[in-house]
């Protein structure tokens, strides 16, 4: 019989040797983010599995395990509503879902334009960390044995709306001096949108934007649409996307920690199924 994800999740966290409790994490900022360089020694929030009050922005790295990694890489951004960051349902279980799939992952923490007292902004500061966040990962792809034109980008709620903002909106003009990382492309080679929320949808032709595999359930009332909406545009436009809608779901079923309905169960399965289709787990030809 077939163990359920969930279960079998939480049986791969506990056989993790020690030195994967404690995964390196990087600032992606070479002297802070842009505005914020005088914060960038001040903690993050810790409270249960959420974080908030980040003013440093950084990638949190899974390294998959060397006996199968293929060498696809994936920038996870959970959601939170951009008040918080939901990082443990939303960050590091599904990093560890995507090690099983042979691919190193990242998760970011990103500045939040919602949290009391914030002065960040979402189009601005937190899409401008996701967009740093792929191009530090393309300029570090040698250092993690990962291939710089099979990155990822994945987001969940809040992060999706990143995600899409990131991958299907033209990039803004920079307000502030680039550096090398800056002279990387910022656009993922494909993306991953999990009920994303409904800010970044695109409201014109999205030509152009890179594959996408879109899940979210029918009950979801904030994020359905938003699916629906973000599939029908990339349809339209000939981008290859695949969505996948469950029934008698609602928002947040991350990777099934808290949600006994088998097809949300498996629906990791589908987007390895998707990944392998379409080609992102195999070496490029070169």
């Amino acid at each position: 019989m077939r163990m359920p994800l969930a279960i079998g999740l939480l049986l791969l966290l506990c056989a993790q040797p020690a030195a994967a409790a404690d995964p390196a994490v990087m600032p992606i900022w070479s002297h802070g983010a842009p505005g914020a360089e005088a914060r960038v020694h001040e903690p993050e929030v810790v409270e249960n599995s959420y974080v908030r009050s980040v003013h440093n922005p950084n990638l949190t790295v899974f390294p998959a395990d060397p006996a199968h990694a293929n060498g696809a890489a994936i920038i996870v951004i959970p959601g939170g509503g951009h008040r918080m960051l939901v990082f443990v349902n939303e960050g590091i279980m599904p990093a560890r879902t995507l090690n099983r799939f042979g691919v190193t992952v990242f998760v970011l923490k990103y500045r939040l334009a919602r949290e009391a007292g914030s002065t960040y902004s979402i189009e601005g500061d937190a899409a401008a960390d996701a967009r740093r966040a792929v191009r530090w990962v393309r300029a570090h792809a040698a250092d993690y044995g990962v291939d710089p034109q099979r990155i990822g980008l994945m987001g969940f709620s809040a992060g999706g709306e990143l995600v899409s903002l990131v991958a299907d909106n033209p990039e803004p003009p920079r307000g502030w001096t680039p550096d090398a990382i800056d002279r990387q492309s910022a656009r993922p080679d494909f993306q991953i949108l999990i009920y994303p929320g409904p800010l970044a949808i695109p409201g014109k032709a999205v030509a152009g934007a890179p594959p996408a595999f879109i899940a979210a359930g029918t009950l979801d009332q904030c994020c359905a649409p938003p699916a629906l909406s973000l599939y029908s545009q990339l349809r339209e436009a000939k981008v290859s996307a695949e969505l996948h809608l469950f029934a008698s779901t609602d928002h947040g079923f991350n990777v099934a920690m808290h949600n006994e309905r088998i097809s949300i169960q498996h629906w990791p399965d589908r987007l390895f199924d998707w990944l392998s289709d379409e080609g992102w787990l195999l070496p490029r030809r070169r």
